[in-house]
């Protein structure tokens, strides 16, 4: 539906791959985070039925992935982390503009692009790793990622012009490509 402006080279992989633990730490807390942005979204916007039904979704299935994730982590016998600041998503944040709707479609069209980002790096890391269960799921995990940037684009489609969500959407794309390209390569999803 759309593509990222910034391609996260093979660096951030090696990162990833030198600490696995710890991106695997760092995923699970993104999954947390994850179900709980959807249940905020069905909260702050109970009229909105399509979007509430989505967010329930999303939150449970997200939530289901915190399980997976955390299922690798006690198979290592790596326990769960602290959550820490994402200097992604704090950044990202500042995108959002004041106003009932515009903030309303800044957060879809966010949360669009933080699992298109998801999406893209779950497959780096499900390339660079062995054949095996760890590999599976993280197949697994970035085609759910792919959806759900999908459902968000599809539901800012249903709430607002299609003109004004593409606009936007370039807009944020922008952004993002530049928060990225300040970011250093880590053991962690952003």
């Amino acid at each position: 539906m759309f593509e990222l402006k910034y391609k996260t080279p093979f660096e951030w992989t090696e990162a990833v791959l030198a600490d696995f633990d710890a991106f695997l730490q760092d995923h699970a807390a993104a999954e947390k985070k994850a179900s709980g942005m959807a249940v905020s979204m069905l909260s702050h916007y109970p009229d909105r039925k399509n979007l509430v039904r989505a967010m329930t979704d999303l939150a449970i299935e997200e939530l289901i992935h915190f399980k997976q994730v955390l299922k690798l982590l006690q198979a290592r016998e790596v326990l769960l982390a602290n959550d820490e600041k994402d200097m992604y998503i704090k950044n990202i944040r500042k995108v959002f503009r004041n106003g009932k709707d515009v903030f309303f479609l800044d957060r879809l069209l966010v949360a669009g692009v933080i699992e298109a980002r998801g999406h893209e790096r779950f497959s780096l890391v499900a390339q660079a790793l062995p054949e095996g269960k760890e590999k599976d799921f993280y197949v697994s995990i970035a085609k759910s990622e792919e959806k759900h940037k999908n459902l968000f684009v599809e539901l800012a489609y249903e709430y607002f012009d299609k003109a004004e969500v593409d606009t936007r959407l370039e807009e944020i794309l922008i952004a993002e490509a530049e928060i990225c390209e300040k970011l250093p390569f880590r053991a962690a999803l952003h």
